[in-house]
């Protein structure tokens, strides 16, 4: 409630997000699409339909290598030293992401010098060199990065890794987004060539700015990037896979010690570590924003954790979970989407002598979904998804890779405001559809540690299609 004595609050408004969209698609294909906001500082970069899950004829662990060797010797720079002076000239830093489905190369700077960073993003893109040197500091980096993975207390991105490979097994989205150890010294120059030639084409390919004239942006888009890429004369055999996502559900288990996690003198308990997943939907899908609701409406978070941005304190896994289960310490739902399927997620983690436990817990919260829930929740849920999007709409960087990644899927760009409105217009009984939806799919599992407590697949599938989530009793004479 307001409180009486101070001035009446003034709020963001919807018009204050609203920024103008425009497109333009070149010749040779290649689409550029701007959005201007004032400020002194402007985003722009390259969205590429690329990423692990078009490696089906290709060692797995290429575009891990492509972001190591990101900004680094063309034909035009000599170096990455070189290239980190030129940007430091235009006060500007550069980034460079790898998922399963997209490669973004990125720079921020200051806008005078657009017409240096499109022809950065040109040689970066289009002409790198790919020295013997560049592609030894890059194996080494990713030997390093993968010991890091392994011996780092938080899991999570092996558990990612293991959910996919388990979801989508042996195809697309299942395929490994870090390079496999084997894979290191498979990967060279020609290997990475021959990639790049099937799918960092122009028509796979979106220049999107931020903070920057849209006519400017398209006249330097044409006069750098309309020449022959460097690959331009590598002969393959190879072939660019294309295929849909098949959503297969599966199980992995790793046993793991994690008896002895702790980095410092302060020491960690051994943790059992499950994550639970079913297939939700693309973000073309029409069901796609009920999906998100429903991931904030679940929410939750690490039994450490004080709240905030995400963390979701009045989320189902908070006040149902983490606050009523006093063995457990973690409680994370995610939900990934892609251009042709996606996955609903459960992250826990408990000590291993309570794996049974844990896992019967976040089973029954996915079932009884399917009831309903009540309308403080469904609100409260919608109100901190319309918050987290305009929130995160503020920062360029965002609304750059917003903007590009929406572009390359479609022909237009959906603004907050449609999303905003989309989100309110969530009603119960659309809860309970997707919830039902993702239920009938085939259950994914996967868990890391000591997983001799983990419930067979089976059980957990029965008890899913429980109305009460329940598992089956099982009478054993030894335990």
């Amino acid at each position: 409630m307001p409180i009486p004595w101070l001035p009446k609050p003034k709020y963001a408004s919807l018009s204050q997000q609203r920024g103008e969209t425009k497109v333009t698609v070149l010749e040779n294909g290649l689409t550029v699409a701007t959005e201007d906001k004032f400020g002194q500082f402007c985003t722009v970069g390259v969205v590429i339909d690329s990423g692990s899950r078009y490696e089906v004829d290709f060692p797995s662990g290429i575009t891990h290598f492509l972001e190591k060797l990101a900004y680094s010797s063309t034909e035009d720079i000599p170096d990455k030293d070189k290239f980190m002076q030129i940007l430091e000239e235009l006060s500007g830093i550069s980034d460079c992401q790898g998922s399963r489905d997209t490669l973004i190369y990125g720079l921020s700077a200051d806008p005078k010098g657009l017409s240096k960073l499109v022809q950065l993003l040109s040689a970066v893109t289009l002409r790198p060199l790919i020295t013997d040197e560049e592609i030894f500091i890059a194996r080494r980096t990713i030997e390093f990065e993968l010991e890091s993975l392994d011996m780092a207390p938080d899991p999570q991105p092996i558990l990612l890794e293991m959910i996919h490979r388990a979801a989508y097994f042996d195809n697309t989205l299942g395929l490994p987004k870090t390079c496999p150890t084997e894979n290191i010294n498979k990967i060279n120059k020609q290997t990475i060539y021959e990639y790049m030639k099937l799918c960092h084409t122009p028509d796979r390919m979106v220049i999107a700015g931020v903070g920057i004239n849209h006519d400017e942006l398209v006249k330097e888009a044409r006069k750098h990037f309309m020449s022959k890429p460097i690959w331009d004369d590598v002969k393959t055999s190879r072939r660019l896979d294309k295929g849909l996502a098949q959503y297969t559900g599966g199980e992995e288990k790793v046993f793991k010690d994690m008896s002895n996690v702790s980095l410092g003198p302060t020491p960690m308990p051994e943790l059992l570590h499950f994550v639970i997943g079913l297939e939700s939907c693309s973000h073309k899908d029409k069901d796609f924003i009920a999906f998100c609701v429903l991931n904030t409406l679940m929410g939750g978070g690490g039994s450490f954790s004080a709240g905030g941005p995400g963390k979701g304190m009045y989320s189902r896994l908070y006040t149902r979970v983490l606050n009523r289960q006093h063995f457990m310490y973690n409680a994370t739902a995610y939900n990934h989407s892609y251009n042709d399927s996606g996955l609903f997620c459960i992250h826990a983690s408990a000590p291993p002598s309570y794996g049974k436990e844990m896992v019967a817990v976040i089973v029954k919260e996915l079932s009884i979904l399917q009831n309903g829930i009540s309308e403080d929740e469904l609100q409260r849920a919608k109100t901190q998804l319309q918050s987290m999007l305009l929130m995160n709409l503020e920062s360029r960087p965002v609304i750059f890779e917003d903007l590009g990644r929406q572009m390359l899927v479609s022909e237009e760009r959906r603004g907050p405001d449609y999303y905003f409105n989309e989100i309110g217009a969530i009603r119960n009984e659309d809860i309970i559809r997707v919830a039902k939806r993702m239920l009938a799919t085939p259950v994914t599992i996967a868990s890391l540690g000591d997983v001799n407590k983990i419930p067979s697949i089976n059980d957990i599938r029965t008890g899913l299609s429980s109305r009460d989530g329940r598992l089956p009793g099982r009478f054993r004479l030894f335990q």
